[in-house]
């Protein structure tokens, strides 16, 4: 029986990647032990060679496939891509997640799940249930007051608008023109899911416990948390249903 036959929800885990060897090889066969999905690893030239072991790990596995981009583009501009190609390839449910481990593959069958009755699952820190392990205090007030600051700029309900451990079902993907899409980082994550929203799609959010990578650096940034403060407000008017 060939692996990809065991997907019938016809689901995969966009996993963009950059410089994350010391991770890769664990991550993706817990994603694939945790949940009947499909991997696509979207690498960014790293030079630390995870390009290379994602290469290996693809390797006689048709549930692993790998896109290598020519440079560190952005988190955004790798998630575009993954949507594209995703969608182009008829799948009907499409993941974000962390290749750092800080978001649990064990979650995964429940944002699967919760797509049966929603358009968006969002793996949230900040609802009951939901925290975060091994995070210093700025990290929690950053993301804490990242989330309340675009919730309040933007006018909805969400608690967790930064995070980025996400199931979309692909109608949602489809509403939106990826050609307009102007953020990364954090920015990335609230535009996407408050256009979502403004299309009246049913979002909702699943407690997650983000857990601080053991290996590798953060990718977040100056710049990163910048963009957010300066391009949320403008989302309100400027994104079009």
């Amino acid at each position: 029986m060939s692996p990809r036959s065991t997907n019938a929800c016809k689901a995969v885990v966009l996993l963009p990647t950059y410089n994350e060897r010391e991770n890769l090889s664990t991550i993706v066969p817990e994603i694939l032990a945790a949940a009947p999905v499909d991997v696509w690893i979207f690498d960014d030239n790293s030079p630390d060679g995870t390009g290379e072991i994602a290469d290996g790990l693809a390797d006689g596995n048709e549930r692993i496939l790998v896109t290598h981009r020519c440079a560190k583009l952005g988190l955004g501009a790798a998630y575009l891509d993954g949507f594209r190609k995703a969608l182009d390839r008829g799948y009907e449910r499409i993941l974000e997640m962390d290749a750092d481990f800080s978001h649990p593959p064990a979650n995964l069958p429940e944002l699967l799940r919760l797509t049966d009755e929603y358009d968006l699952v969002l793996g949230s820190r900040w609802v009951p249930g939901g925290g975060t392990r091994n995070w210093p205090w700025y990290r929690r007030l950053i993301s804490r007051g990242g989330s309340w600051y675009a919730r309040t700029c933007l006018g909805v309900g969400v608690h967790d608008l930064t995070g980025g451990f996400k199931c979309f079902r692909r109608e949602v993907l489809e509403a939106i023109d990826f050609e307009s899409v102007r953020t990364t980082g954090y920015a990335f994550q609230i535009e996407m899911t408050f256009r979502a929203i403004q299309r009246g799609f049913r979002v909702v959010e699943t407690p997650i416990t983000f857990v601080e990578r053991e290996h590798g650096t953060s990718k977040m940034s100056r710049r990163i948390v910048l963009e957010a403060i300066l391009k949320v407000p403008g989302m309100r008017i400027g994104i079009r249903k």
